[in-house]
């Protein structure tokens, strides 16, 4: 929670404003039985109508100076609020896209989303009620019963009596529902992840006619959250009634205890109705209270969801001396040699996803020139997008070593082995914007004609240009008014903008034709020699040009090669080939 709090660190002003108006608000609210109590043992006592309306303007100014501390005190409040949650939510945001794929895929994407936004409201709201009531009601409290000391100390004990038994209830009921608020939030988890799978496979879901599978399981977590909110709710709705019967039967007290004072003429009627009415403020703060105590229970629960993200720290950071091992690489390449023209190496590397019970990755081990294109192809599941994700830094390898320009990736600063690679992955992501702003992303200050080259490289300039306004044509978000193979384009487009030194295309051409993406590999092998390319394919004619194959089976290599020598050498292979091309297509 201390991490959280402390973005409260840049309203300090604010914080202590906010509550102290409320403090003064009180403090004229205290006066209002004092001034009632002389209407009715003066004014009315001796029928004296211009002292009851003196002391009734009294009354109205007290009424409007405290009207005007409050909403002072509501404006620093809800300016300290809002702006911690903003502070709160841009820094959540900020160290979960830290956070590498190991730990956003251990945490789950759905609760995040609920801590981002939920939980973070949750948490404003409860600072701003804090701010506003947490210093008030106590003060309120205290005041009346302070105050009614100065009016009988025997009625006052009546006071003293009260206020601990409803703080013991108070308190023990919180202590209570803590835990089952963390309850409520997680199913509120398990909704959240159901409604943005059904949203996201809403084709899928309707295509298979599976919608009342989708109802029931939707309806059964639904229901999960509603038994834990109503339990939760059961337990404090006790605060209420259990609170009016306690401060009843010490209106009663009072009453008994400053009637029978006001007999033996100790204390006056108005003084008994100046007790009575403290009384009252008890009741109505404590009421407060006991809703600002529901909330704050709500928001610790919350904060201590939000304070377990920014706890998990990531397991993929800049290694020590990044900048001279940067600069080494970059040296690296302009040296003569046989090891000067490595562009990346994999020494006996293996990868274990956690949680996973075996290795995805086992004993990979070889090596890639600048300026070839390597074709990786193998079955469903063989560990493809596994092998390449370990270039960038995405997932790192649990043995053996991944090397870039000679330098283990571990050692480098991840803006700057970022910088060297570009990604196309699986699926097309198009963020909301123009293409041009899209294209961009690789690169900021690319130029209209290198986007043009790139849109043309991926085989994307014609349908560009019949778009309204071209490379300013809209996209909507996830990019949703394009076509599969148009984002696919798009996103490689992004990604050769970039003029990356290293490019990896993660099965990025499944949704084009054969045709096209023909002409994306001549393209790519005649107008991008100076980068090294990846492609990762199910495709055996997508790759069987590269200068270097790998073949993988069940996350080992099988087999690296040419197209020719594989055919040859490797099994897997040419059963893959077999699969899929004719013997004339095959080369033999």
């Amino acid at each position: 929670m201390k991490k959280v709090l402390s973005y409260l660190k840049g309203y300090g002003k604010e914080t202590v404003l906010a509550p102290l108006f409320k403090m003064l608000e009180a403090c004229f609210e205290l006066f209002v039985p004092l001034v009632m109590a002389k209407i009715i043992d003066v004014g009315i006592y001796n029928k004296d109508m211009g002292y009851v309306l003196r002391m009734c303007l009294v009354m109205v100014l007290l009424g409007v100076i405290g009207l005007t501390c409050s909403l002072t005190a509501q404006y620093f409040s809800a300016k300290a609020a809002t702006g911690f949650g903003t502070g709160l939510r841009s820094a959540l945001f900020k160290h979960i896209t830290s956070l590498s794929y190991t730990e956003i895929d251990t945490i789950g994407t759905s609760t995040l989303l609920t801590r981002m936004t939920s939980d973070i409201n949750q948490i404003q709201t409860g600072v701003n009620l804090v701010l506003r009531l947490f210093l008030r009601s106590p003060f309120i409290v205290f005041g009346a019963m302070i105050m009614a000391f100065t009016i009988d100390v025997k009625s006052a004990m009546t006071f003293v009596v009260t206020i601990p038994a409803l703080s013991v209830v108070v308190f023990g009921i919180m202590l209570i529902t803590i835990p089952l608020f963390k309850k409520v939030q997680n199913r509120l988890d398990r909704v959240t992840l159901l409604t943005r799978e059904n949203l996201s496979g809403a084709r899928v879901i309707r295509a298979f006619n599976r919608e009342e599978k989708e109802f029931a399981e939707f309806d059964g977590a639904t229901d999960e959250l509603m038994k834990v909110q109503l339990f939760v709710g059961k337990i404090s709705a006790f605060l209420n009634p259990v609170t009016y019967v306690i401060i009843n039967l010490a209106t009663v007290a009072i009453i008994w205890i400053a009637g029978g004072q006001a007999n033996k003429g100790i204390i006056t009627q108005g003084q008994v109705v100046a007790l009575v009415n403290y009384m009252s403020q008890i009741l109505v703060e404590l009421v407060k209270l006991a809703n600002l105590i529901i909330n704050i229970t709500k928001s610790i629960a919350c904060g201590k969801r939000i304070s377990a993200v920014f706890d998990t720290e990531p397991s993929i950071v800049s290694g020590k001396n990044a900048t001279e091992n940067t600069l080494a690489a970059g040296n690296g390449k302009e040296n003569t040699g046989a090891e000067a023209t490595d562009c990346v190496t994999f020494k006996n590397v293996n990868l274990k996803y956690k949680g996973s019970g075996a290795d995805s990755l086992t004993g990979l081990d070889f090596t890639v020139r600048h300026g070839e294109t390597v074709g990786i192809i193998g079955g469903t599941g063989s560990g493809k997008s596994s092998l390449v994700n370990l270039i960038p830094r995405f997932y790192d390898a649990t043995e053996g070593q991944v090397l870039v320009d000679g330098v283990d990736v571990k050692d480098y600063d991840l803006k700057d082995l970022r910088a060297r690679v570009g990604v196309v992955p699986q699926k097309a992501v198009l963020f909301a914007g123009t293409i041009a702003e899209n294209m961009r992303y690789g690169r900021n200050d690319a130029t209209d004609e290198e986007i043009m080259e790139a849109l043309d490289i991926a085989q994307a300039k014609e349908f560009v240009e019949s778009k309204d306004g071209g490379i300013e044509f809209k996209i909507t978000q996830g990019g949703k008014n394009l076509s599969g193979g148009q984002k696919q384009r798009l996103t490689i487009a992004r990604a050769v903008v970039k003029k990356p030194e290293i490019l990896i295309l993660d099965d990025s051409a499944s949704a084009l034709d054969f045709a096209t993406d023909a002409a994306l590999r001549k393209a790519i092998s005649t107008r991008i020699k100076e980068s090294t390319v990846f492609i990762v394919s199910q495709r055996a004619s997508t790759i069987m040009a590269a200068d270097k194959i790998i073949v993988l089976d069940d996350g080992e290599v099988c087999g690296i090669g040419t197209h020719k020598e594989l055919i040859d050498q490797c099994e897997v292979y040419k059963e893959i080939c077999m699969s899929q091309l004719s013997e004339k297509e095959m080369g033999r």
